[in-house]
This record gives structure tokens, C-alpha cells and sequence, in this order.
């Protein structure tokens, strides 16, 4: 005679939460509202108000009535070639600004982490213009590119070169902006650059000139591989926060001369602030949103790339 026996199902364990732990985390919501307060009301409010009157004809007249107008703002920003050629210009301006500091922050970088005299005084130097405010800059640049009594037109006097209206000019322009761009962006760079230099093991670059490698050789096998998270994402950013630059062109040249250094956040201020059309400013605000997103994809991409490869 044969017993069959069944198993009885295991019964399904609720875990309840006892009174410790809801205060417990009752304490914890507590703590984090007053900090989360701040940024839903002076960045995710403002953030979504611009975005819904984008699709709106808010205007800046006087008793002008807010109507909802679907995607008009954004048929009429498919066509518009003066946003869209500030927009090149805005890609132009922040590429060329995020490269030419990388390379003029990874020279000075290199300058200070070898055995310089006076290293700690052109460290300080170095530094000066992170402390200065982007307005204060560009006031000091605009000194200095004056076309009558400014010093570099001065210098050129002296060797006998005629003067240049840097600002005024259409073909010099938007590059005086890009040197001033970069100038201003070269401290932190360095700072980030020679940081990463300083953890580099010194037994690598002693193996490498064992190995008869000269500081070349060094710089492209040793320094610039361990360097390479760093510069990446470094360019990212820094692109990316050029390209939503604001104060620096605006207090140079306002956008001028003739739109050649008009940039994209430049352009959607002057069109709401100066046409007072600010649903379709806020239109072209949300395809910067758009963009900027796009960009900073590209960093986190990077980002969890390397995390990744750190775990496995």
C-alpha cells in the first residue's frame, strides 16, 4: 500500500513594517522636502512654465490676451533661418571654445606639473580668471579690443600694422569672442587636467624611460591614455555649457555685427525682451532644452560606459 503525500505550498510571508521603521522613514521624507522644495519651485516650475508657453502666443504687450496655439510656434521656428544660423554659430562657438581650451589648459597643465620655477606663483596667474565674473571679462576684453585706444591695436601701432575694429568686424569677430571664450574657460580645465596628472603612478613614466621613451612618447603613451576619462568628459561639459552660454557675447557684442556672433540663448532673450514675443522665445527655448539634452546624453552615455567597464 502506497501513501502519496503532497507538499503543502509554502505559505506567501508578508514583511511587515514595524513602527521603528515608518518613523524611520517618515524622518527621512522629512529631511529631504526642504531640500527638494527649492528645486521644484525655482527650477522644475519655471522649467515647466516654459515649456506649456511655448506652445502658447504669450506676448509682452499690453493687455495682450494668451492664447493656445498648438506647434504655430514651432512651424514657424521649422523656417526660421535666423535661428537656425545662430544656432550653426552657437555649434561653431561652443566646439571651437571646448577645443582650443582643452589643448591651451592641457599645455599650461603639463607647464605645471613639471619641476617650474616660480610654480606657485603661475599657478596663481593661472587662476585669475576663474575669479573674475564672465561680465567682468567680457568688459575687460572690450578694453582691450577697442579700436582706438584699446592696447592690442596699440601693440600693432608699434610695429607699424594698421588698427582692427576686432568686435565691429564681420570676419574677426566671432573669432575675438571664441579667444576670450577660452581664456576665460583655461583655469578649470587645467585644474581638472593637472589633478589627473598628479595620480598618474610616477613608476609608469619611470618604466617608459627605462624603456628609452623620451617625454614625447611619454606624454602619448603614459599621460594621455590615463587622461583620456577626464579629457572626455571635460569637453562634454564644457561644450555643453558654452553652447547655453549667455553674458559673455552679450556684454562683447550683443550679437552683432550682423548676427555673427549671434548664439542661440542670445537670440531667444533678444526676441523675447526686445520683439516681447515670449511664446515663441519660449518655443525656441524648448528646442534648446531639446539640444542640451541631447548633448548631455552623450556624457552619461560616457559615463556609464566607464562605470561599467570599472565593474567587470
Amino acid at each position: 500500500m502506497s501513501t502519496l503525500t503532497r507538499e503543502r505550498p509554502a505559505k506567501a510571508t508578508v514583511r511587515r513594517i514595524g513602527p521603528r521603521a515608518r518613523a524611520e522613514r517618515r524622518e527621512a521624507i522629512a529631511l529631504v522636502v526642504p531640500a527638494l522644495l527649492p528645486i521644484i519651485i525655482f527650477s522644475v516650475v519655471p522649467l515647466v512654465s516654459g515649456v506649456a508657453l511655448g506652445f502658447t502666443n504669450a506676448t509682452l504687450r499690453r493687455d495682450a490676451e494668451i492664447d493656445f496655439i498648438g506647434l504655430g510656434n514651432f512651424i514657424e521656428l521649422a523656417g526660421d533661418q535666423r535661428f537656425w544660423g545662430s544656432f550653426g554659430i552657437g555649434l561653431v562657438w561652443a566646439g571651437s571654445v571646448a577645443l582650443l581650451t582643452l589643448v591651451s589648459a592641457m599645455g599650461l597643465a603639463l607647464l605645471l606639473n613639471s619641476n617650474l620655477r616660480l610654480k606657485t606663483l603661475t599657478r596663481v596667474l593661472a587662476l585669475i580668471p576663474w575669479a573674475m565674473p564672465p561680465v567682468v571679462i567680457a568688459i575687460v576684453w572690450r578694453m582691450i579690443y577697442n579700436p582706438n585706444s584699446g592696447p592690442l591695436n596699440a601693440t600693432l601701432g608699434w610695429f607699424g600694422l594698421p588698427g582692427v575694429n576686432w568686435l565691429g568686424d564681420f570676419s574677426t569677430a566671432l573669432p575675438a569672442v571664441i579667444v576670450v571664450g577660452v581664456w576665460s574657460g583655461i583655469p578649470q580645465t587645467t585644474v581638472l587636467l593637472l589633478a589627473g596628472m598628479q595620480s598618474i603612478a610616477p613608476e609608469l613614466h619611470e618604466a617608459a624611460a627605462v624603456d628609452g621613451a623620451g617625454a614625447l612618447r611619454r606624454f602619448w603613451h603614459v599621460t594621455l591614455p590615463a587622461l583620456r576619462p577626464i579629457i572626455i568628459a571635460v569637453t562634454i561639459l564644457d561644450f555643453i555649457w558654452q553652447f547655453n552660454s549667455f553674458g559673455l557675447i552679450y556684454v562683447l557684442t550683443e550679437g552683432g555685427p550682423g548676427g555673427r556672433t549671434m548664439i542661440p540663448p542670445l537670440f531667444t532673450y533678444l526676441e523675447a525682451f526686445r520683439n516681447r514675443e515670449i511664446g515663441y522665445a519660449s518655443a525656441m527655448g524648448d528646442v534648446l532644452v531639446i539640444a542640451i539634452m541631447l548633448f548631455l546624453s552623450i556624457y552619461l552615455v560616457h559615463q556609464f560606459r566607464q562605470a561599467k567597464g570599472g565593474r567587470s
